[in-house]
């Protein structure tokens, strides 16, 4: 998910207990398999009536299990359970403060397919509104854990299951949904039944339908992947002009990362919250993202990351979200870097480390925060922007080879899976035989970064570099700094410092008389000057 144009930038608190740490919940030990919800919806109100049946494997001998279901309030919004049965016998639940508890003794290994019936009128979560050209709208609008506000699901990205989607809508709509449409049947001359399917499980918070008027375009396939741009109808020729730019954007991540997670790709016009939002299979765009004019290149690039990179190789826990967010912002970067160049690259990388400190001055956390409780909260800076830099950072450390060979192997390792902060660095360190604990605890569990006063003397024959770390608090970091010394002639080398304590003074031999010396000239280390 691109924050492209939201109107807030969300912050976090700091604490970090271990890279490991495993998600609490209180669901009891089962395991979602698939999910298959029935969905109608009309045109005379926005109340929806639904039907779920979940597959359900049990890993331990349990009397009840929970799942997660927005239950009305006093405005009326919510979901109503009327009946939940297993193999055509009804099952005993209660329904209060957004927790659907389903009473049913179960042996570990088993497997029940649970149906529950229920209507009501979303709070959140199915966004029912109109457009900007004033037609009605419904669209899923899950992340982070906005699903169980019409959908009875483990709302985690933990639990990834299969989804099938059976939507009844008015004629006059389309249905885009996750994975491959099965079925179009017209019911009785005003409804129409879609029917979508995954052929692989994705966690709940990209597991989305939308329903609209769309104009749809099928702009062919690369590597097999049919794509397609689904637009409001008045600017169809806008959207689909700016919205094609996804198959050239899809190259890069299947030649570069691994083979595409799913059947198919479609970009949608929609009223998502957010810039952007990496429904998986099913990418939802801001509406006012078309313009005719192509803007949006890398707002597409950072969603089509996410469906390897948050979608598929998923975090384990919400305090990981810098595997999804902070993956998205770099490889968009890097994106950047294979079609625009080196100095467009630069340019993004300098205006991240820019905001990274402006952030800073506000809050100052790390980026693993297992403290805050509002998931919302954790979409700033140091998920994006930070994450972003922290893989810059360990691209120059390990070098550009095995960064790469380092990431495919992460990516095949964890596609379909879910994969933690240690998990990464596990695959980096097998993958290039470094020891990378003091890299991944600096920057991913101390807040900040170094704040450095630099000076230098020199006589011909070398030079003395002063570097002191000036940050508040007792952290020290631990890091190369490239300074690029620059002669009198105007001719020039690269020289590189390692800084482990707070105040270093090293000298080093030049050629002839020094004019300038320049710190970090091709931006590798994330800092500020003091």
């Amino acid at each position: 998910m691109m924050k492209y144009i939201l109107l807030f930038l969300l912050l976090v608190t700091s604490g970090f207990v271990s890279f490991s740490q495993s998600p609490s919940t209180e669901y009891g030990d089962i395991d979602i398999q698939d999910y298959q919800f029935h969905i109608t919806v009309n045109d005379d109100n926005n109340i929806i009536e639904a039907q779920a049946h979940i597959g359900v494997l049990f890993k331990s001998d349990l009397i009840s299990f929970r799942l997660d279901l927005e239950n009305t309030d006093e405005t009326k919004k919510g979901m109503i359970v009327t009946k939940i049965t297993e193999n055509g016998k009804p099952v005993s639940f209660k329904h209060e403060n957004n927790v659907l508890e389903i009473y049913d003794n179960s042996a570990i290994g088993n497997k029940k397919t649970y149906s529950i019936n229920y209507h009501g009128t979303p709070k959140d979560g199915l966004v029912i509104s109109k457009n900007k050209y004033g037609d009605r709208t419904f669209f899923g609008d899950n992340w982070p854990n906005r699903a169980h506000q019409w959908l009875p699901t483990v709302d985690h990205p933990s639990d990834k299951a299969f989804v099938e989607w059976h939507v009844t809508a008015p004629s006059h709509y389309q249905v885009v949904g996750n994975g491959s449409q099965i079925e179009e049947t017209d019911l009785d001359n005003k409804n129409t039944l879609y029917v979508w399917k995954t052929e692989v499980p994705i966690p709940t918070k990209v597991m989305v339908i939308g329903i609209a008027k769309f104009a749809v375009q099928h702009i062919g396939e690369t590597h097999n992947v049919p794509i397609s741009s689904w637009v409001y109808p008045q600017n169809k020729s806008e959207g689909f002009y700016d919205y094609a730019l996804a198959k050239s954007v899809i190259n890069f991540f299947i030649e570069n990362v691994g083979p595409y997670p799913y059947t198919k790709l479609a970009n949608v016009q929609s009223k998502t919250r957010f810039g952007g939002m990496e429904n998986a299979s099913n990418i939802f765009y801001f509406e006012n993202s078309v313009s005719g004019k192509r803007k949006i290149e890398n707002l597409i690039a950072h969603e089509i990351a996410h469906q390897w990179f948050g979608n598929s190789a998923s975090e384990s826990d919400w305090p990981h979200v810098w595997l999804s967010e902070g993956f998205a912002t770099y490889f968009t970067n890097l994106y950047v870097e294979k079609t625009k160049g080196e100095e467009a690259f630069k340019k993004l990388v300098n205006e991240h480390r820019k905001q990274i400190i402006d952030f800073s001055k506000t809050q100052m956390t790390p980026v693993l925060d297992f403290e805050t409780e509002s998931l919302m909260r954790l979409l700033n800076t140091n998920s994006y922007q930070k994450g972003g830099w922290i893989l810059h950072m360990l691209r120059k450390k390990v070098g550009d080879d095995l960064f790469w060979k380092s990431i495919r192997k992460y990516y095949e390792t964890y596609a379909l899976k879910n994969a933690s902060s240690q998990d990464l660095k596990l695959i980096f360190e097998a993958v290039t035989s470094q020891e990378l604990d003091t890299f991944f605890s600096q920057w991913l569990e101390k807040p900040g970064h170094p704040i450095l006063k630099t000076s230098w003397e020199s006589d011909k024959k070398s030079i003395t570099f002063n570097i002191e770390q000036t940050q508040a608090g007792h952290a020290t970091f631990s890091f190369p700094i490239e300074l690029k010394v620059i002669y009198t002639d105007d001719s020039s080398e690269i020289t590189t410092v390692m800084v482990q304590d707070k105040k270093l003074s090293q000298r080093i031999k030049v050629k002839s008389e020094v004019k300038n010396i320049v710190i970090d000239p091709n931006s590798w280390l994330l800092f500020e000057e003091d």
